[in-house]
């Protein structure tokens, strides 16, 4: 669904709150959901950030969050509690060490230790709970399918499988046959293609956080995985990473 966009902007270039459509924005702090939260907000939507303190190893992401909501003028930023700990199964929710490398080609293929064991679906379902709160029909998600850690909720067929789920599961799609459109703007860009998308959308990648399993201080590793593919992307696109790198 794609909102008019034909108000007279407002003085900062924004187009006023009430002749946009609202978005749920999922927003990891992360340089991809924070590229997304831009697209959503370029395209004209009223953004709500959603994000989730689910057990994960460290709080540096939630505190990136928090600085890009803030920052790029999500309408509200809900981070909502929902301990995955409990479940365990993953590196980012339990005892098992994250993976180290020294380069991107020596990431094994195959579903990574990192992956928490239906993340997506879970945080998909709050979203449409909000969303439907809301009256919102559109949701915004950071997934890539390109240059990304082989997560198997990151792929095309699962959302246009949560989309037909969402139109059975929720009184708008039963009762008023309103389905929710999942928005992924970035599931065919390469990491580069992301960094370069940023760039043009004035993404203050400062604010970003990528590393699974950054130091004391708060410094990414520079050697997980989702680090790793981070800084190709920026070699590859030619713009230097501002953010620090423990290694």
């Amino acid at each position: 669904m794609t909102p008019p966009n034909t108000a007279p902007a407002t003085a900062t270039g924004a187009v006023p709150r009430q002749d946009r459509h609202a978005a749920i924005c999922l927003l990891s702090g992360g340089l991809d959901s924070t590229t997304c939260l831009a697209v959503a907000l370029q395209e004209g939507f009223a953004c709500y950030a959603l994000s989730f303190d689910y057990g994960q190893r460290h709080r540096v992401e939630l505190d990136a969050a928090a600085r890009v909501a803030s920052a790029m003028g999500a309408e509200r930023h809900v981070t909502l509690r929902l301990d995955l700990r409990a479940f365990g199964g993953s590196a980012l929710t339990g005892d098992i060490a994250v993976p180290k490398h020294e380069a991107v080609d020596q990431i094994e293929p195959g579903i990574p230790v990192t992956y928490v064991p239906a993340r997506n679906t879970i945080f998909l379902s709050c979203a449409l709970g909000w969303a439907e709160a809301l009256g919102a029909q559109d949701i915004f998600l950071g997934v890539n399918a390109v240059d990304y850690s082989g997560y198997p909720d990151c792929r095309p067929e699962f959302i246009q499988s949560f989309e037909q789920t969402a139109r059975l599961a929720t009184r708008a799609g039963v009762e008023e046959g309103k389905g929710v459109h999942v928005h992924t703007p970035l599931m065919n860009l390469s990491k580069a293609g992301i960094v370069q998308l940023a760039a043009r959308l004035g993404v203050d990648f400062r604010l970003t956080h990528s590393c699974y399993d950054p130091s004391p201080a708060g410094l990414s590793c520079g050697h997980c995985d989702s680090c790793l593919l981070r800084r190709k992307g920026f070699e590859e696109a030619g713009i230097p990473d501002p953010l620090e790198y423990a290694a």
